[in-house]
């Protein structure tokens, strides 16, 4: 299976279409954007590495019972993925408090949720991504009360396994931000799971290990990459 014409490309991500209507393939770049694509960097081997972590997550979170858009790397920058009616929502577990929701409460970096804390926010980098309710999405129609309902499962039982996973090998899952798509009907896990899109701290240093090394001028974003997955045992083409 090989890319067709483009169907629509994001910030670090572009989708192409193939000779199966019910399939795409998924291109990781080396793009690297901040603060809604105001900031944007190439980082050589970024997009490579995404691809094959977000592989290894997508096969792990299916393994567990989580319906995922995920069917096969096709290469080391490319995926072939379910072609799903996105939900235009971002749904977002909180495990410790970090970024915005630091700035908007102004609370302490770090402090712990018992139980985690779940948001939603609207995709749409114009608006910035603004937090919004079920009652938000059920009013506008971006999805129904059971898809919601079903949604909101899925982030809570994708947070158990990664949160384990992660921890066994020496890392905190801060926070992540999912989002979901039709298939034929049913909901399904879509976009990505890498570290461009959740916070990892290692849990004896602190140190970060995700795209805050970026956003805040760290250094060292795909060696952090590399970092975790080789703690994962991912054995990366790049």
């Amino acid at each position: 299976m090989k890319a067709l014409d483009l169907l629509y490309q994001g910030k670090a991500k572009s989708a192409y279409l193939t000779d199966d209507p019910d399939l795409v393939v998924l291109r990781f770049r080396d793009d690297t954007s901040a603060f809604d694509g105001e900031v944007i960097e190439q980082l050589v081997d970024k997009g490579a590495i995404n691809n094959q972590f977000n592989g290894f997550i997508m096969e792990a979170l299916g393994a567990a019972g989580i319906p995922t858009h995920f069917e096969k790397l096709l290469n080391a920058n490319e995926s072939v993925v379910k072609r799903l009616d996105m939900i235009p929502v971002e749904c977002v577990v909180r495990n410790q408090a970090a970024g915005s929701l630091v700035r908007r409460l102004g609370i302490e970096e770090g402090l712990s949720f018992d139980p985690p804390l779940f948001e939603l926010f609207l995709k749409n980098d114009e608006l910035h991504d603004p937090m919004i309710t079920e009652h938000h999405v059920e009013a506008f129609r971006w999805a129904t009360r059971a898809e919601m309902a079903t949604m909101h499962d899925l982030t809570l039982r994708v947070n158990e396994v990664l949160r384990a996973m992660f921890f066994d090998v020496g890392l905190l899952l801060v926070d992540f931000k999912i989002e979901f798509g039709r298939f034929h009907g049913e909901i399904f896990l879509g976009d990505e799971f890498s570290p461009d899109g959740c916070r990892l701290w290692d849990i004896e240093t602190g140190e970060k290990k995700d795209k805050d090394r970026f956003r805040q001028g760290l250094g060292g974003v795909v060696e952090a990459y590399r970092d975790v997955s080789e703690r994962l045992g991912i054995k990366l083409d790049a």
